[in-house]
Formats: C-alpha cells, sequence, structure tokens
C-alpha cells in the first residue's frame, strides 16, 4: 500500500450532520456537510428524525463529495466512517453505506473513533501542532481534557461528570427563549454584553473532570429571582446574562486546562468540537496562550463542528499504520477513547 497517495472516502454521520469528505495523501481535497434544520422545531437533536434524514441524504452529499474531489470509485484505497461515539441509528446509516462501499470495492475499510478525530482535526492544515499535546474536546455531548502522545495514542485525563458544556450552553439558551442551538446565540450576545454584571458559581470538580449541571441550575434562580420583581428583566439584560455566564463556562474550562498543563508540563494546546467555535473561548483561550508561554491550536470554524474531514484526516493516519477493521465492525454509541 502506498499511504502517502492514498485516496479515502470518509463518512460522517455520528449526529445531525450529514458529510463526506476525500483525503489524498493526506490533503483534504473535498469536504460537504449537509445540516439537518428540522430538529430546531423541537429544541433538541430527535434521533429517529437524523437517521432518516442520514439516510435521504448520504448518497447526495458523498456524490458531490467525489465530485468536487474530481475522483472516482475506482480510485479509492478505502473508505472510513465514525464508529462512535454518537446516535445509534445515525452511525448506522453511515456505517452500512461504508460497509456496502468496501465490499463492493474489496478495497479497506476503517472505522474512526469520532472524538479522536476531533483532536487531529487540527492536522487538516498547517500550520500542525507537536506531541505530546493537551487536547481540550468541547461540543454538545463531550468535555474532555485529552494526552495525546501522537495520532493514534491518546487517553482522557479528565472529563465532565454530567453535562457536556456545549450541552449547557444550549440548556441556557433555551431558559432564555433563544432558538436552538442556543450556543452560538449566547456568544453572539455575550460579545455586546459586560461579563462581569451578574456572577455565577463556578464548579470544581476533583481532579482534572469538570461539572455543568449546577451552573444551569444556578442560572434559572438568578432569572426565577430577577424576573419576580420584574418581568423586563431578561429583555433588558440579555447581553449581560449572556456575558456572564459565557465567562463563567469559559473561565471553568481555562482553569482545568492551566491545571493540567502544570501536571503534565506540556504546553502545547490543541482544542476542538463545536464549542471550539466559541468566540469567547478562542480570544481569552489566545491571550492566555501569550501570557503562558503555550503554543495553541485551534481549526478552522468549518471543522470545529461535526464534519467529515476530521474523520478522513484521522483514516489518513489510520491507514498508514494498517489500522482497518473488518465487515464485522458495529456502531457504538459510547466508546472509550
Amino acid at each position: 500500500m502506498q499511504g502517502n497517495n492514498s485516496v479515502i472516502l470518509a463518512i460522517e454521520t455520528s449526529c445531525d450532520e450529514t458529510a463526506a469528505a476525500v483525503v489524498c495523501g493526506g490533503k483534504i481535497v473535498s469536504n460537504v456537510v449537509a445540516t439537518q434544520a428540522v430538529h430546531a422545531q423541537y429544541g433538541g437533536i430527535v434521533p429517529e428524525l437524523a437517521a432518516r434524514a442520514h439516510q435521504q441524504r448520504l448518497i447526495p452529499v458523498v456524490e458531490q463529495a467525489m465530485k468536487k474531489a474530481n475522483v472516482t470509485l475506482s480510485r479509492l484505497n478505502a473508505v472510513a466512517f465514525t464508529q462512535g461515539p454518537g446516535l445509534l441509528g445515525a452511525l448506522l446509516v453511515g456505517i452500512s453505506f461504508a460497509k456496502a462501499v468496501a465490499f463492493s470495492l474489496d478495497i479497506p475499510l476503517i472505522a474512526v473513533h469520532h472524538m479522536r478525530a476531533h483532536i487531529l482535526s487540527n492536522f487538516i492544515e498547517a500550520p500542525y501542532p507537536t506531541f505530546p499535546l493537551l487536547g481540550l474536546n468541547v461540543s454538545g455531548g463531550h468535555t474532555q481534557l485529552i494526552f495525546a502522545k501522537d495520532h493514534m495514542c491518546m487517553e482522557v485525563i479528565g472529563e465532565t461528570q454530567d453535562d457536556a458544556i456545549g450541552e449547557a450552553f444550549d440548556k441556557i439558551g433555551k431558559l432564555m427563549g433563544l432558538s436552538y442551538p442556543g450556543g452560538a446565540l449566547i456568544d453572539r450576545y455575550a460579545q455586546q454584553g459586560d461579563p462581569h454584571r451578574f456572577q455565577f458559581p463556578a464548579t470544581n470538580m476533583p481532579h482534572l473532570n469538570f461539572s455543568f449541571s449546577g451552573i444551569k441550575t444556578a442560572f434559572l434562580r438568578l432569572l426565577d429571582e430577577y424576573q419576580s420583581k420584574d418581568v423586563q428583566f431578561l429583555a433588558k439584560h440579555r447581553n449581560d446574562l449572556c456575558a456572564s455566564i459565557q465567562a463563567t463556562l469559559i473561565g471553568m474550562l481555562l482553569d482545568k486546562l492551566k491545571k493540567a498543563v502544570s501536571q503534565t508540563g506540556i504546553k502545547t494546546i490543541a482544542i476542538a468540537g463545536g464549542v471550539a467555535a466559541n468566540s469567547g473561548l478562542r480570544s481569552r483561550l489566545q491571550h492566555l496562550a501569550r501570557q503562558e508561554g503555550w503554543a495553541v491550536f485551534i481549526p478552522q470554524l468549518a471543522y470545529c463542528t461535526d464534519n467529515a474531514a476530521m474523520i478522513a484526516i484521522t483514516a489518513h493516519y489510520q491507514y498508514l499504520s494498517g489500522d482497518f477493521c473488518d465487515l464485522k465492525v458495529t456502531a457504538r454509541s459510547r466508546m472509550p477513547l
């Protein structure tokens, strides 16, 4: 196998993005993502609707990715897919398609771990991080501190004990009456607010772990208290509320990251996941990096949320190491790193 020249088709269907990408010799040559707007009216992801949407959109998305890459099926050296973690029904759509392609073309099949792929999204475009590094995975489903020895060897050294930070953002957005997903709107309004206007208690979990469920309760109590005195409170103070809660949540992340750097001595930081698109987090992390002498890497916005390019670049490294699977492979809704 000539891994440096390999052409790999990658499929991502772990949640509500139907995505396909092609990587040629370690370079992403196409990346197509179809977002499912149907979930907004329900205030969250509906698994059955997600799976059905993947079934409808996957083939057109793959065809578009192949066309943009200017490659045909006969040129593929392997096909990769997200094995997990994610919504089981959604994952099964992608894995079934990938198996069919691999079987029909008699080419290797590559099972990719979704959270490993998020970290490796920092290797899609130069400059690239160096190993070892500390990864901070922040999304709607996960909040993890990761020690990465190399592309294939990673260990979770801290994680949330309840809600993920993205979930906390979205639930707080719902309490404020914002449309789903609320996290992006909180970020937008926070840019016009005072982050010191309201105080929220930051949870301090043992070791390098996180907890975000309590801060939602604190936010609800503050709303109830002030709205009982002024029914227009939320409308008057929306921007300050968003800025204050966002500052608290980001502070909780960065406090643990500083602790992880202190414990490990590693000063190369790579963040990833949907919340890595948050402008407040990106700004404060870059400021902290200048203060502490860290080398910080943040993917482009297109590679923060779920996408197939991150699956493709991870598959590239697995291809080089001969990390393939057989047709008996199954989807896994929960999957240790």
